[in-house]
């Protein structure tokens, strides 16, 4: 049975990103062609009313909320105000203006950060809120959890049917490769080509490559995400509950397995064929030590990752050098 049909007018907000263009690559190839996909240029979700406007001329059926301002460390500890503004901003009027307008399914995306920096190993969805965030990412995860929270509460009181997905660290198509503003499996990818194309004798790296970290490629996500739109519904006998027996509105999505980034950039350095060596920073902050997600729940409900991390980076790999092959930006100091 699925809890939405082929023929419903679905919304993907964020889908020139990596993860929203992820989602409707996967909504296509499972038969779903009634896919609106608006521009910023089309309705500024930072404004309440082209939100409401936008809504009420288009008349989507499922919804589903990819879009949000992300970035890595250095961003998120530079632009502290920018990260929670922003996120709040976008996500509030897409979550209350869709269950204004009576939608029928809203899938919200969240992130693995929303998760206390020393966790319980791996990560249950009960884990939130027990204690402190990481703080270089607390401010995109405080604005996620509200999300989150949101949606829950909309549920809880008028029966919205909203749910929401966790994934952990997301790469592949489409990924964001800026020098400063990346997440750690773009920037090393980055570093790594860079460095062989100039020859260089060695890369450095933040911290001392301790922390481990889950990756799961972002195809991976959207299948997750059409799968959750068709097969989970929190009215459902089966719908995953937490401990006490009460139903969980969100769920983690991962692949269940991490890796060190020590050993993560000794891979990218392998498959990008680089001959140098590493050099560790030891000045730089290693952030949280370890975050691997628990995806027992949603493995219950049938889906599970497919996508290897070795043939994922070599298809991510080889994506990126094809793209930025030409851009003059690609060798810049």
């Amino acid at each position: 049975m699925n809890f939405i049909s082929k023929d419903n007018k679905i919304v993907i907000f964020g889908a020139t990103g990596m993860a929203g263009s992820a989602i409707s690559r996967s909504l296509r190839k499972n038969g779903y062609k009634n896919i609106v996909e608006p521009s910023r240029q089309q309705v500024d979700l930072l404004n309440f009313s082209e939100v409401k406007n936008w809504f009420e001329v288009e008349k989507p059926e499922v919804v589903v909320i990819a879009a949000a301002k992300v970035g890595g460390i250095h961003a998120n500890n530079n632009y502290a105000a920018d990260f929670i503004l922003e996120n709040l901003k976008i996500q509030n009027n897409i979550i209350e203006i869709a269950w204004k307008n009576n939608v029928k399914k809203l899938l919200f995306l969240g992130s693995s950060c929303i998760y206390p920096k020393f966790s319980k190993q791996p990560i249950i969805e009960e884990e939130l809120l027990k204690s402190d965030l990481e703080p270089t990412n607390q401010w995109y995860a405080i604005a996620k959890i509200s999300g989150i929270k949101l949606c829950e509460a909309l549920k809880r009181q008028y029966d919205f049917n909203a749910i929401s997905l966790m994934p952990t660290n997301l790469y592949g198509p489409g990924d964001n490769y800026h020098p400063q503003n990346s997440h750690v499996l773009p920037s090393l990818i980055r570093r790594f080509h860079e460095a062989k194309l100039r020859k260089k004798k060695e890369v450095i790296c933040w911290g001392d490559g301790s922390p481990l970290r889950e990756f799961l490629h972002v195809d991976d996500l959207g299948d997750a995400c059409v799968f959750a739109l068709e097969k989970w519904d929190l009215n459902q006998k089966e719908s995953p509950k937490n401990k006490n027996g009460d139903i969980l509105h969100f769920l983690n999505v991962g692949t269940g397995k991490d890796i060190s980034i020590k050993d993560l950039s000794e891979l990218i350095m392998r498959l990008i064929g680089y001959e140098g060596q590493i050099k560790w920073d030891l000045n730089k902050p290693n952030g949280t030590p370890k975050k691997q997600l628990n995806v027992e729940r949603i493995n219950s409900l049938g889906w599970y990752s497919k996508i290897s991390l070795e043939s994922g980076l070599e298809d991510t790999i080889k994506y990126y050098i094809d793209q930025f092959k030409d851009d003059p930006t690609e060798i810049r100091l």
